[in-house]
């Protein structure tokens, strides 16, 4: 059996918790690595203290990842991947979003490597990101109905 550690002597952890308390909703720690949730309002601002601060490094978005939760509220989740190259750490950020308001400020200017991240997100899942360049569906035709990862798309496709 193998102890969960204590998580807020994690560095990451604490040094959130000693810049924005208010940042950390709650933490999970399963099979070894370390999620913190945080609230939708929190994303940008944390996003940009992780990689700016010298001693975390965040540098890398390795991923965004979205889940529909459906029929639980709140319907949406998004999970961001980070990498600290120097460090040789992994974080993950996880965002819970109501199903009535599915929207979230981009963090492009962060991690570039958003951008496809969150225009997939959006072509499946409609999921809109503020303030992101050019939001517009990228594997589905423009003119497609509805968002086809959602739990509620009809199982025979679009009408």
């Amino acid at each position: 059996m193998t102890e969960t550690p204590d998580l807020e002597q994690n560095p990451a952890v604490a040094k959130i918790r000693a810049w924005r308390p208010e940042a950390v909703s709650g933490l999970v720690f399963f099979r070894g690595e370390l999620t913190v949730l945080v609230p939708r309002e929190h994303l940008r601002p944390l996003a940009e203290f992780l990689r700016g601060d010298k001693q975390l490094a965040f540098t890398y978005l390795s991923d965004v990842t979205g889940m529909d939760r459906f029929p639980i509220e709140p319907r949406f989740e998004l999970n961001y991947h980070l990498l600290s190259m120097s460090r040789k750490d992994s974080l993950r950020l996880r965002v819970a979003l109501a199903g009535d308001d599915p929207h979230i400020e981009t963090v492009i200017p962060v991690w570039p490597t958003a951008n496809w991240h969150e225009r997939e997100i959006f072509d499946l899942f409609g999921i809109r990101f503020d303030g992101h360049p050019n939001l517009r569906r990228m594997l589905l035709p423009e003119d497609w109905e509805g968002y086809p990862l959602r739990k509620d798309y009809p199982t025979e496709g679009p009408r």
